[in-house]
């Protein structure tokens, strides 16, 4: 079960630029810190895929493990773990994650044409 829970949060890293995995979805996030990471993420104007760690407990327990990282929301581009809500929130107000953003879906955008 940990295995396959692992292969599944690797391909859904994989396969999307820009995942967060939050509580609850970004039209009705279920905390504040979700609901502030899916704001500053939204700002940069990119689509971005989610997976609401409240309807998935198996990524809930095994994401932590994975990333090293134990709280949620956790925003991943390009295959690498950015952080967490203040990391998301330092790094828009710091002009960083719109430049993260643009670089892995132009890289996504050439692998998939």
């Amino acid at each position: 079960m940990v295995n396959s829970t692992i292969e599944k949060i690797q391909r859904q890293i994989s396969e999307n630029p820009i995942i967060l995995y939050m509580k609850g979805s970004p039209n009705q996030p279920s905390c504040g810190f979700s609901a502030q990471a899916v704001k500053f993420l939204s700002a940069c104007g990119e689509r971005f895929a989610y997976v609401d760690i409240l309807k998935n407990p198996d990524i809930r327990s095994e994401l932590p493990k994975y990333s090293n990282w134990p709280t949620f929301p956790q925003l991943w581009i390009d295959g690498e773990l950015i952080g967490g809500c203040d990391i998301i929130i330092e790094m828009f107000q710091c002009n960083e994650l719109q430049p993260i953003i643009n670089q892995a879906i132009k890289k996504h955008n050439k692998k998939n044409k």
